[in-house]
């Protein structure tokens, strides 16, 4: 091999890892939710009857793999409510027979953070993603389980936004939430009932 070219491999494989110290070093991460402020733990985590199981599942999974110490309601600082669920399967786009070609469909809850003493840390927020999909009227056995494995990747995507909201909570964000948290009578209690 000339010399030349072997200068050349050799820098860029110096390039190659200073860039991965770099960015290692930045703290950068490929695809994954951001870490939640260990201020938020013990934490709980409260899914209503209508979120489905497969969506709790996803959070509680996120929550866990960021390292988040779950715990019973009974026993947490903070609970993680989602409530509200809706799933929409609407059609957007029709063919010249007047039959849908595509579909978008979307999912939707509502998360609410309150500490124990029921200060809202994150006040009711609704999250939504959606996706379309080809729909092909010759094929309904792929096309079902199409809509299935969309459906989950559209709980995982709601999984990661809920993580995203809880992001910002650090310690400094939690002892200024309560600071400017008005205290009446009805303060303690409970804004939409019991976890």
């Amino acid at each position: 091999m000339p010399q030349g070219s072997a200068f050349r491999s050799a820098t860029l494989l110096v390039s190659a890892a200073v860039m991965v110290a770099l960015l290692a070093g930045c703290g950068f991460r490929l695809r994954g939710a951001p870490p939640v402020s260990a201020a938020l733990q013990p934490l709980a985590l409260y899914c209503s009857s209508e979120v489905p199981e497969t969506l709790c599942l996803a959070v509680r999974e996120q929550l866990t793999l960021g390292g988040v110490e779950l715990t019973l309601a009974k026993d947490a600082d903070f609970t993680l409510r989602l409530d509200n669920f809706d799933q929409d399967r609407r059609a957007s786009a029709i063919t010249g027979r007047a039959a849908a070609a595509e579909y978008i469909l979307r999912h939707s809850v509502d998360l609410e953070v309150l500490s124990a003493d029921r200060i809202p840390m994150v006040a009711t927020t609704r999250v939504t993603t959606s996706e379309s999909y080809r729909y092909d009227e010759t094929n309904v056995l792929a096309r079902q389980r199409e809509e299935e494995s969309l459906r989950q990747q559209l709980n995982e995507r709601l999984a990661q936004q809920v993580i995203f909201r809880l992001a910002p909570l650090s310690a400094q964000r939690i002892d200024a939430i309560r600071a400017e948290y008005p205290r009446t009578p009805d303060a303690g209690a409970p804004a939409r009932g019991k976890p």
